[in-house]
């Protein structure tokens, strides 16, 4: 259970809190014959169980902190928000202008930046892009309208407070009427929690990658796969994962090891709880607030209908579970129709852990947890392979730079002999990068509208070998489904060789129709991106004037992180034009979930309905796999870009300019 200890100079702040929460918790608490008059103590505990205090109106003082927390049976210190972890809820009207002075009381320099939200680029809270951060002892105040509705959320954007507890959800509330109706509504807002410094964390996983991981291949998986497949089977399969140097259990990168996994900041051990009475429906606005974990939720005895995605509408969809990528919201309606509980269950996705709350017509009633699902496993089709070992280029384990060449080799032949003209003359010296006025290596414009650029390399090399591995598949970039993304070949930049990338998949499908490793064939009806359906109409629906293809690359063993091969700190600013309407084309060349948040434009999300295109704020990319979205440039200025994993994000990160 969460225990927060306040320190005794915010006394006075503290009484006031009490008191309102009192007020609030008065029915709660009397129906645990709980008076929370006379015991503090109590009441104080079944508030943490039901989430964090919500503030309401239009100008607000939040305060950072570096506040006490036990969440483990150990004291640590959690950067806090206004003395609580989750920070608190805050609730807005459409329409409206908020006004929120930040203050720093800590050591360090902090920030707030508003996830989702449409605003000025001075009001968007990253350091280093849109503002200089917020310095201790200093306040900041973010003044912006409120042009949308719909269930978002704030984080820290200095570090890795992220991870140490500066986050909180926001709602805000509709001008118009909403196309559906609820009887309660709840925030459930997913995180994840380690007693170790986060700094510690990292350094870890940059001495070895698979720290946290303790799924590794056993004699016993050996045995089963001799008695499934044959040992030729067995030995074939095993050669292609000990060419690439990875494992099919590398589902996270950290895991429930050093996790604890929260829901509305309190354990499993206790459960967040949310009350209802038989009949009413049930509103849930989940947040993933995690800095490493993917979750997928589910609430067994109830289906849960999906109602909003990152804060927008969807056309109504029932399903029995989902799995929600770190920075993603989901709404979803329940209806429970009997006098019982009902477990909030969110397992994270590697299966190492999980988060739980209670649905109940009685805080006395408990609901049992369900099982665990087994640990994925990744297969070809997470690879990028589509069931074939030659869909994948590990040419550059060893480290050789193969930017420069033209890699086609049809018919086979020797690299010493290949054609280093790179179409038709140059050299990577005298290429140009400019994307129509300024681009960069790792965010250029492979649409080669004026011309080849290091993205319009053929890299496909059918037909010939490398490291031992067929590499017989084709590279297509389209699947030929209309309202999918582009149809153009694959090309992978000349950035992409060496040492720093450790896997290209050549062959990456459109699978927003695929639930996701872990997920498939499970028994349940799970969402998928391509049940997300606009309750609206597309409100741009210009063609692409132009398209953009960005691959999310890596090495995995020495855990180095950027697009296009390139880190951030070393790229150029992705150049967009005012105005312009561009596709978005994200190719995941790792065997990694990756997250991938635009700052203050919407992506919208190309599922196969061109009418009916969802809009998003985040977008998750499966492992070897592509998605494409379509972006309006209508925000001028300065914005951030990047994945939403807090260690990935350093290398696989653009500043996006809209000039």
């Amino acid at each position: 259970m969460r225990r927060i200890i306040l320190p005794s100079t915010m006394g006075a702040d503290l009484s006031r809190r009490r008191f309102v929460t009192g007020l609030a918790l008065g029915g709660a608490a009397m129906a645990l014959g709980v008076n929370p008059l006379r015991d503090v103590s109590a009441a104080e505990a079944l508030r943490a169980r039901l989430g964090p205090e919500v503030l309401r109106g239009s100008s607000f003082d939040l305060r950072y902190s570096q506040t006490p927390v036990n969440f483990t049976g150990s004291d640590r210190y959690a950067t806090a928000i206004n003395g609580s972890v989750p920070a608190p809820v805050l609730r807005w009207r459409e329409g409206e202008e908020v006004v929120l002075k930040v203050t720093n009381n800590m050591a360090v320099d902090t920030s707030i930046h508003w996830h989702g939200l449409i605003l000025p680029e001075k009001m968007d809270g990253v350091p280093g892009i849109s503002f200089g951060g917020i310095k201790p002892g200093e306040s900041f105040t973010y003044r912006f309208p409120l042009v949308q509705n719909g269930t978002y959320w704030y984080h820290s954007h200095s570090g890795f407070q992220e991870q140490t507890g500066a986050y909180g959800a926001i709602i805000i509330d509709p001008k118009e009427p909403e196309p559906f109706t609820y009887d309660r509504d709840y925030v459930v807002m997913l995180s994840d929690w380690s007693d170790e410094d986060p700094h510690d964390v990292y350094a870890k996983l940059k001495k070895l990658s698979h720290y946290y991981n303790f799924r590794e291949r056993t004699v016993g998986d050996l045995s089963r796969d001799i008695g499934e497949k044959g040992w030729g089977g067995m030995m074939d399969d095993r050669a292609m994962w000990n060419q690439m140097r990875m494992s099919d259990r590398d589902i996270s990168d950290v895991t429930g090891y050093t996790y604890t996994f929260l829901m509305n900041g309190v354990t499993p051990a206790d459960g967040w709880m949310g009350l209802f009475k038989r009949g009413e429906k049930v509103r849930l606005r989940f947040i993933n607030a995690a800095a490493m974990t993917f979750f997928d939720v589910r609430i067994p005895g109830l289906k849960m209908t999906v109602v909003a995605a990152d804060g927008q509408y969807v056309e109504p969809v029932s399903v029995d579970e989902f799995r929600i990528g770190v920075a993603e919201t989901y709404d979803v309606i329940v209806e429970p129709s009997d006098d019982r509980a009902y477990s909030v269950f969110a397992q994270a996705m590697d299966r190492s852990g999980y988060a739980r709350g209670t649905l109940t017509p009685d805080p006395a009633l408990t609901a049992d947890l369900p099982a665990m699902d087994p640990a994925p496993i990744l297969t070809h089709t997470d690879m990028g392979m589509a069931h074939d070992m030659g869909g994948m280029d590990h040419s550059m384990h060893g480290g050789g730079n193969m930017g420069a060449m033209d890699h086609s080799m049809h018919g086979g032949g020797d690299m010493g002999g290949m054609d280093h003209s790179l179409h038709g003359g140059g050299n990577m010296g005298a290429m140009d990068h400019s994307m129509h006025g300024g681009g960069d290596t790792g965010g250029m414009d492979h649409s080669m509208h004026d011309g080849g650029n290091m993205g319009g390399m053929d890299h496909s090399m059918h037909g010939a070998a490398m490291g031992g591995m067929s590499m017989a598949a084709k590279p297509e970039m389209g699947s030929g489904r209309a309202g999918y993304g582009s149809a153009r070949p694959l090309k992978h930049a000349a950035t992409e060789s060496g040492p720093h990338v450790d896997m290209v998949a050549t062959n990456p499908q459109y699978r927003i129709d695929d639930p996701g490793v872990g997920l498939r064939n499970n028994g349940r009806r799970v969402l998928t991106y391509a049940d997300l359906r606009n309750l609206h109409h597309t409100p741009d629906m210009r063609e692409p004037s132009r398209e953009i293809d960005l691959h999310l690359t890596g090495n995995m063993s020495r855990y180095m992180w950027s697009m296009n091969g390139v880190k951030f700190a070393d790229a150029e600013p992705l150049r967009l034009k005012y105005g312009e309407r561009v596709r978005i084309n994200l190719i995941n060349d790792t065997m990694m979930y990756h997250p991938i948040h635009l700052h203050g434009m919407w992506s919208d999300l190309e599922t196969g309905d061109p009418m009916r295109i969802p809009r998003k704020h985040t977008i998750s990319v499966q492992p070897g796999s592509k998605i494409s979205y379509l972006v309006t440039a209508d925000a001028m200025g300065s914005w951030a870009y990047h994945c939403h994993l807090l260690y990935h994000m350093m290398g696989m990160f653009r500043k996006v300019v809209v000039s």
